[in-house]
């Protein structure tokens, strides 16, 4: 289990949101937390603990009024830390390379291999053609929906068709290199994780998967070690004291590294 950093950005500005509540229209969220400081200081911030494998993530959608100032925050990150984060947001089999050459060490990738809720094999492979496998994460963030779990695209606001389980996990891993996963229904509302969502990528666990959504506390950490078998890396949000939380930053990192 891992300690992956996150930097989320709306509207230009760093934040902290509750998931479920995205909208492109109007450009709307709730918000937990906005800071006034930019993109480059919490990836130097990460930097300087050593921290890797963390995702910068872009809520804007491209062409919306406020997607380059977004843009620009997400470029200041990657620049600050180069080759340290992922990112990820509208990302395409096009612009891929571009934030790969501006310091990404991946790029996550969900709306752009899904159209009509169907998956696109054929963008997924030319994804892969393009920037390779091994840089390739697939976010697979999902939502429940009569008893399961489905995958959700476009800033977690459209349901898929696809479920989440060991198959489709299996099935995706051919293409990437690791999985992103957000509880969207749990995200920012620091209530708790999805336990049973756990459970599944824990049984699993076959290639990196970093779980986001719900921990608010050392006794959720302590579930999601017990549950992911120590195999799911963790994305703290809203709960974390660099976003107005709780959890102190230190201790989090202490406590994911120990062994158990």
């Amino acid at each position: 289990m891992e300690f992956r950093p996150c930097i989320d950005i709306h509207n230009g500005k760093i934040k902290q949101i509750v998931g479920g509540s995205l909208r492109d229209e109007g450009n709307r969220a709730d918000e937990n937390f906005v800071s006034e400081k930019d993109g480059s200081f919490f990836a130097d911030f990460y930097r300087s603990y050593g921290i890797k494998g963390g995702h910068i993530i872009l809520l804007n959608k491209e062409g919306s009024e406020y997607f380059e100032a977004t843009k620009k925050q997400a470029l200041l990150a990657l620049s600050a830390y180069p080759g340290g984060m992922q990112i990820g947001g509208g990302i395409t089999a096009d612009n891929a390379e571009e934030y790969l050459e501006a310091g990404a060490s991946h790029v996550i990738v969900t709306s752009y291999v899904f159209q009509d809720g169907r998956v696109e094999l054929s963008r997924l492979k030319r994804l892969v053609e393009n920037v390779g496998k091994d840089r390739l994460v697939l976010d697979l963030s999902c939502r429940k929906k009569e008893g399961s779990y489905y995958i959700v695209t476009d800033r977690w606001q459209k349901y898929t068709e696809v479920r989440l389980s060991e198959e489709t996990l299996d099935e995706f891993a051919e293409y990437c290199n690791e999985f992103l996963i957000h509880a969207v229904d749990v995200e920012g509302k620091a209530e708790g994780i999805e336990r049973e969502l756990v459970g599944l990528l824990g049984d699993w666990g076959k290639i990196p998967v970093t779980y986001a959504g719900g921990v608010h506390s050392f006794e959720d950490l302590r579930a999601l070690k017990q549950l992911g078998r120590d195999r799911v890396n963790v994305t703290i949000g809203s709960a974390l004291d660099l976003f107005g939380g709780s959890m102190g930053f230190e201790e989090v990192l202490r406590y994911v590294q120990k062994v158990e």
